[in-house]
């Protein structure tokens, strides 16, 4: 056994190991498509898809024949593993779906607002009013209640795409990826609060 093949040995256990290991770490790149999904269903911008990168080619080197062992073992030991270290963000429950239906039309009622500058998106993934001056004094109310009734949805939907996917502990990082992704996907005109707290403008 050559050199080659020796030190292919100890590489591929390490490669296992990590495999098996790294299903404890938070989804992120899953949770932000489902966060994507569930923000654009919310503003009426239906799901837009990104175009798929290119793929890149292929080196025209075969690797030798340890790689290739290698290879062929990870191939035969770690989709399991893969499946669990990049699980899919489960949205589908009954709870996420009244959530995001409740969010969606009450969307229709709060659109004015946002486009007025009197509300718009906190650093917290929440609904925050900016400046009540520039509502009639006959919709404060109105828009105080909505405004309410839209954050309580959005706590509660937060808390339970965690349950629902087995860690209620995810809580704080889905919050953070949402609060992000609302800003991304706000229409120009709409405001938002920076990682300081001061509003700017989309």
């Amino acid at each position: 056994m050559n050199k080659r093949a020796i030190l292919t040995w100890p590489v591929l256990a390490l490669l296992l190991a990590s495999c098996v290991t790294i299903n404890i770490y938070f989804p992120a790149a899953a949770a932000e498509e489902a966060a994507r999904t569930i923000v654009r269903d919310v503003l009426g911008k239906g799901d837009k898809k990104e175009a798929a990168p290119a793929e890149k080619p292929q080196s025209q080197l075969a690797p030798e024949w340890p790689a290739r062992l290698a290879m062929g073992l990870l191939d035969a030991l770690v989709p399991p593993a893969q499946a669990a270290a990049q699980p899919d963000i489960d949205i589908s429950s009954p709870a996420i779906r009244r959530l995001r239906q409740g969010m969606a039309q009450r969307q229709r009622q709060l659109a004015p607002f946002y486009q007025a500058g009197a509300i718009g998106f906190d650093r917290n993934g929440l609904v925050a009013i900016r400046d009540l001056k520039l509502v009639s004094l006959r919709e404060r109310t109105r828009l105080k209640k909505l405004v309410a009734a839209d954050n309580r949805d959005r706590n509660a939907l937060y808390r339970e795409i965690a349950r629902a996917n087995g860690h209620p502990e995810w809580e704080p990082q889905i919050r953070a990826i949402f609060a992000r992704v609302w800003v991304e996907e706000a229409r120009p005109g709409w405001w938002f609060q920076d990682s300081q707290g001061n509003w700017r403008r989309r």
